[in-house]
């Protein structure tokens, strides 16, 4: 097990990642976690992330320096080499020369972490400060032209640090650096995988949940689905699902979720039909944020009344992610600059009754899919792109009204057919189609138009926490083009979306 403290840095759920990617379980704690805790916990190593504050600043974000105590193997990434390097006596300035992106890493050497990684190789940076003096005992291992300072080491006490993201894609052997560490320093073992996670979630579930029932509201989505399966693997009859039809799902999607719960898996459902009342509420707002927050509140009022239709329910089960906790960070207080608010974390009102039971909050969407096809689920469900929460309301750029769903669920539709059509599906982590605030000129049939713009979006990503524009068939795009104009009524132009992530978000809200 890794004990990964969370800094800041939205790279330190990859981190995470890439240590489970090794079979290696890991854990991601605040930086006020208390010593004991992480005594208890019985870490093989520590990684401590990067983050976006400054060491010399008044607030930064601290961990109990005792963690150097514990004889327990550190590696300081970014942000974390300059905690620990501030910590055990060094010095960190501000950089003359900031370094961000691709860097040349020039190893002087190997030694435990960089065992088997070329002399040369390309890192990637993201630093504005730089370590001015080791503490007593450290020495530099790898340099890049503007850092002196891009890996120390002491060695006699296993501390480790990096100034550049080794679990980022963009550092070459990342990989290798991060196996070197859990491996050849801390000597963990292969032991996270998901049919061990499924013993151990079940187990978990039962005996939180008791004999009592739980209420879970399900969407159709991958998460929400996976996570239902598996909770009514753990307590079968003691689960009741509630579909909620906010009135902001794709065509035809309340359809599909009824038919593969109710009728196939034969699970509990209660159908609350709400569209009208979610999109009442969100007439008139334009904000991002208050649109997410009020189908937050909505979603839980509404389920809120059918769980108490549902006697002895004493716990909400949800579909939360890694992901959804990171860009909620602010949801748990923890140092994370927040990028959006997610429904289902941290939006439950004071007077909510129900006790919240997450059986896949420390899991990301690759291992979801992992957990389902080990649950037995189909492809379909399995494989299906990543849906929002809050649905097409944070697709509908502006003001959310019948008439503009209705065009954007059309269009929706007739690209999701080509993609389909095309085998890009499974190609691709999300593609969907955004209605724009605006409108342009048009022809149709020699006469004026001045109607509605269609965005398509299509990215390719491994877990959403950085995403890069999918290279689409132009024959592809000219097909959904040419079909949405001319079969979506209020549509006369079409445009394609070629923003990677970061620095946009894959959502346009």
């Amino acid at each position: 097990m890794i004990l990964i403290i969370d800094f800041g840095s939205q790279y330190n759920q990859l981190i995470a990642r890439r240590v489970r990617e090794h079979q290696v379980y890991c854990q991601i704690e605040p930086p006020d976690i208390a010593l004991a805790k992480i005594e208890a916990l019985k870490p093989e190593g520590i990684i401590l992330s990067g983050g976006p504050a400054s060491i010399y600043e008044k607030h930064s974000p601290r961990v109990d320096k005792g963690i150097f105590d514990l004889g327990i193997p550190v590696l300081g990434i970014c942000y974390g080499l300059q905690f620990m390097v501030d910590a055990l006596g060094g010095e960190v300035i501000r950089s003359k020369k900031r370094e961000y992106g691709f860097a040349e890493l020039k190893v002087k050497k190997a030694g435990k972490l960089f065992a088997g990684v070329e002399k040369k190789t390309r890192c990637w940076m993201s630093h504005g400060d730089q370590i001015g003096r080791l503490p007593e005992g450290f020495t530099i291992t790898a340099s890049t032209e503007n850092t002196e300072v891009a890996a120390a080491e002491n060695l006699k006490r296993r501390f480790y640090g990096l100034q550049f993201h080794p679990e980022v894609v963009h550092t070459v052997e990342g990989k290798k650096v991060l196996e070197n560490f859990l491996f050849g320093v801390c000597k963990c073992e292969k032991s996270w995988t998901m049919n061990a996670f499924v013993r151990d979630a079940i187990e978990e579930i039962r005996a939180t949940v008791g004999d009592k029932k739980v209420i879970f509201g399900i969407s159709g989505g991958v998460d929400s689905s996976i996570a239902a399966v598996l909770l009514h693997r753990a307590i079968g009859k003691q689960l009741t699902c509630v579909f909620v039809d906010n009135g902001l799902l794709r065509l035809g999607e309340a359809d599909k979720v009824l038919a593969l719960f109710a009728k196939n898996l034969k699970m509990n459902i209660r159908f609350a039909k709400a569209g009208r009342l979610f999109v009442g509420r969100l007439k008139g707002v334009l904000d991002p944020e208050k649109k997410r927050k009020i189908i937050g509140r909505t979603f839980v009022e509404v389920f809120d009344r059918e769980a108490k239709k549902v006697k002895g329910a004493e716990f909400l089960g949800q579909g939360t992610l890694y992901p959804d906790l990171i860009e909620s960070r602010s949801a748990f207080g923890g140092p994370s600059a927040v990028i959006k608010s997610h429904h289902n974390v941290g939006g439950l009102p004071k007077n909510m009754k129900l006790k919240l039971v997450e059986p896949l909050k420390h899991l990301f969407k690759d291992e979801v899919r992992l957990l389902g096809k080990e649950l037995g689920l189909s492809d379909d469900v399995v494989w299906r792109q990543p849906f929002p929460g809050p649905g097409l309301a944070v697709r509908i750029v502006g003001e959310v009204t019948e008439k503009r769903l209705t065009i954007l669920k059309n269009a929706d539709a007739v690209l999701m057919e080509e993609i389909r059509a095309a085998g890009q599906y499974r190609k691709l982590w999300q593609s969907f189609a955004v209605l724009l605030p605006i409108k342009s000129v048009g022809i149709m049939g020699d006469q004026r138009t001045y109607e509605n713009v269609i965005v398509i979006r299509a990215v390719t990503s491994e877990d959403a926490m950085t995403a890069d524009w999918a290279r689409l068939p132009y024959d592809l795009l000219s097909r959904a083009s040419n079909r949405i104009i001319n079969e979506v009524r209020g549509v006369n132009r079409v445009v394609y979306d070629i923003s990677s992530k970061p620095p946009s978000t894959i959502e346009w809200e």
